[in-house]
């Protein structure tokens, strides 16, 4: 299943079933949910810690690497999924919803080519 044929309600699905059949909610307090998500992220960037740039976009040319890297985004996205379970929220409007704020917040004539504004 690519992006392009699955849909965030089935990916949603997918995690509260994984969760409910191992009786996990009672652990998966909003709170618990979000330092999970932070600690997840903290996995993630141990991969790229000391690197410089050009390392880091080599770094998935090692297959153990890739596969490494990309379970700990897809534990990232999947705690992100759940605690939109947990607290009800649509992923796909609160995700536009942000964007539009980002349009606003830096617009591209300001903000191409630049990490930080003005």
């Amino acid at each position: 299943m690519a992006d392009q044929t699955t849909t965030v309600a089935e990916l949603r699905e997918l995690m509260r079933q994984f969760i409910d059949d191992r009786e996990w909610n009672q652990f998966h307090s909003p709170k618990n949910l979000a330092m999970a998500a932070v600690a997840e992220a903290a996995e993630l960037m141990e991969h790229f810690l000391w690197m410089d740039h050009e390392e880091s976009r080599q770094l998935l040319l090692d297959p153990r690497k890739h596969e490494e890297v990309c379970d700990e985004i897809a534990d990232i996205f999947g705690v992100c999924l759940a605690l939109c379970n947990a607290l009800n929220l649509d992923l796909s409007d609160l995700f536009r919803h942000k964007m539009s704020k980002n349009v606003l917040k830096y617009p591209v004539d300001l903000a191409r080519g630049k990490y930080k504004l003005d």
